[in-house]
C-alpha cells in the first residue's frame, strides 16, 4: 500500500520543482467524513492555525453540516479572514494591542461576527474601553482553565488563570455589568486530552499513566463545564455557544450535553503527532517533498532543505518524519537540516532527483514554509491552493 502510494505520488508530482507542499484531497475528504461521524451532531468549529490556507478552510466549511465557524489564532488573522468573506470568527487567544482591537471593533460595528477572548478583569476593562471609544458592543468569549494540577504535576497547558468557580464568575459578572460587551461564549480547552498521545511507541508505562490522567481529566472537565455554565444562568447570562475539545478529545467532548460546539484542526491534515492515539487514526492528507541531491554512501541519501521543525518543547517528536518511500528515516546526528537532510534507506534504491515525501510533526505550521499546496485527487494534480504565506499574510 505505502510503496504503491509512493509510486502514485512520484508520478503525480513529476515535473513539480522541489521542495513543495502537497494536499491529497481524497484523504482530506476521508478525514472530513470521519470527523463528522465522531462529532455526534455537534457543530464543528475549524481551528485555522492547523489549516492556514483560505481555499482549504472554504472547502471544509462548504462540505456542509456540522462544520460552522472558524477559531482564529490572531486578531490580524481574523481581520484577514473577514476580508476573505468568512464570518463567525472566534479569536482563541486574548489580544491586547489597541490598534488591533480597534480594527476588530470597526469590523464588528460593520456587521461582522468576530468574538474576542478574555480570561481576566484587565482584558474586560481594555475591551470595554475600546467598545466605548468605537461605540459598539463587542462579543467576548470567557476562557476557563480545565487543566489538572496535582502535587508535583501540572497536566495541561498554562492558558487561562480562571481555575476556580469564584474567579470565573467574578469575571463573568464584570462582563455582564459592562455597557459595551456581551458574553457570546465560553471555552474550555482540555489540551491534556486533545493534544497528548497515549499510544507512543516505546513508552508503555508513560502511556498507561497518561490514559489514567486523561480519564480523570475528561470526567473533571465535563463536570466543571456543566456546573459553571449553570452558574452563568443564575447570573442571567446565556452564551450563544459553549466550546470545547480538539482533535484528540473530539469524541469525548461531543458527549457532553452542555457543549454546543467542538473545535477541530489537526485532524484534517493529520500530522505525525496525531499518530499516537488509541481511539482514532486519521489519514495523512498533507505533507511536503524534498529532492534527493546526494548519495554519499550506500543506504544514505541526502535531500536539499528540510529543516521544518515544529514548535513546542524541543525534542525528536518535533522533527518532520520521512513518509515515502517506506523505510526511510532521519539520521540521529543530523536530523532535519536547514539546507540538507540525510536519510537512511535500508531497502530499495533511489536516484538523484527522486522525491522523498515527508509529514510535518504538526499541522498548519507546514504552510508557513510554502506559498502553495499542490492538490491531487485520484492520483492526479488538480489545483494549487495558496497558503496564508502565499497570499502575503503572516500573523505570528
Amino acid at each position: 500500500m505505502t510503496e504503491s502510494r509512493y509510486a502514485r505520488y512520484k508520478k503525480a508530482f513529476a515535473g513539480v520543482p522541489k521542495p513543495f507542499a502537497f494536499l491529497d484531497l481524497d484523504l482530506l475528504r476521508e478525514n472530513i467524513k470521519n470527523i463528522r461521524d465522531r462529532s455526534r451532531g455537534k457543530n464543528v468549529r475549524i481551528a485555522s492555525k492547523s489549516i492556514r490556507s483560505v481555499p482549504v478552510l472554504r472547502l471544509i466549511l462548504e462540505s456542509g453540516e456540522p462544520f460552522r465557524g472558524v477559531m482564529c489564532y490572531s486578531p490580524l488573522e481574523a481581520l484577514f479572514l473577514a476580508e476573505q468573506g468568512f464570518d463567525d470568527l472566534l479569536v482563541a487567544y486574548p489580544a491586547w494591542e489597541k490598534k488591533h482591537l480597534r480594527a476588530i471593533a470597526a469590523r464588528v460595528k460593520a456587521g461582522k461576527e468576530i468574538t474576542l477572548m478574555v480570561d481576566s478583569p484587565p482584558h474586560v476593562d481594555r475591551l470595554e474601553q475600546v467598545g466605548r471609544e468605537q461605540e459598539v458592543c463587542l462579543p467576548v468569549c470567557l476562557d476557563l482553565d480545565v487543566s489538572v494540577s496535582l502535587p508535583g504535576l501540572h497536566f495541561g497547558v498554562h492558558r487561562s488563570p480562571l481555575s476556580t468557580r469564584d474567579s470565573f464568575l467574578e469575571t463573568a459578572k464584570k462582563i455582564r455589568d459592562a455597557k459595551h460587551l456581551r458574553l457570546d461564549g465560553i471555552m474550555g480547552y482540555e489540551a491534556q486530552v486533545a493534544g497528548v498521545g497515549d499510544r507512543v511507541p516505546g513508552q508503555v508505562i508513560k502511556n498507561g499513566l497518561i490514559r489514567l490522567l486523561k480519564k480523570h481529566s475528561i470526567s473533571r472537565t465535563a463536570r466543571i463545564r456543566k456546573e459553571w455554565t449553570a452558574a452563568l444562568g443564575e447570573l442571567g447570562l446565556s452564551p450563544r455557544f459553549i466550546n470545547g475539545g480538539g482533535t484528540g478529545s473530539l469524541a469525548e467532548t461531543a458527549r457532553e450535553d452542555v457543549v454546543t460546539e467542538v473545535t477541530v484542526g489537526s485532524g484534517f491534515y493529520s500530522p505525525v503527532l496525531f499518530d499516537h492515539y488509541r481511539s482514532f487514526r486519521y489519514q495523512p492528507a498533507a505533507g511536503f517533498a524534498l529532492e534527493v541531491t546526494r548519495h554519499p554512501r550506500p543506504g544514505i541519501y541526502t535531500c536539499a532543505g528540510g529543516g521544518y521543525i515544529a514548535s513546542g518543547a524541543a525534542g525528536a517528536d518535533r522533527l518532520p518524519r520521512p513518509y515515502l518511500p517506506a523505510g526511510a528515516r532521519l539520521t540521529t546526528l543530523e536530523g532535519a537540516g536547514e539546507v540538507q537532510t540525510p536519510l537512511r534507506l535500508e531497502e530499495g534504491e533511489l536516484s538523484l532527483g527522486d522525491p522523498i515525501f515527508f509529514r510535518h510533526a504538526k499541522a498548519g505550521e507546514l504552510c508557513e514554509h510554502f506559498n502553495e499546496l499542490w492538490v491531487i485527487s485520484d492520483g492526479k494534480p488538480i489545483d494549487r491552493y495558496p497558503t496564508y504565506r502565499g497570499m502575503g499574510a503572516c500573523f505570528l
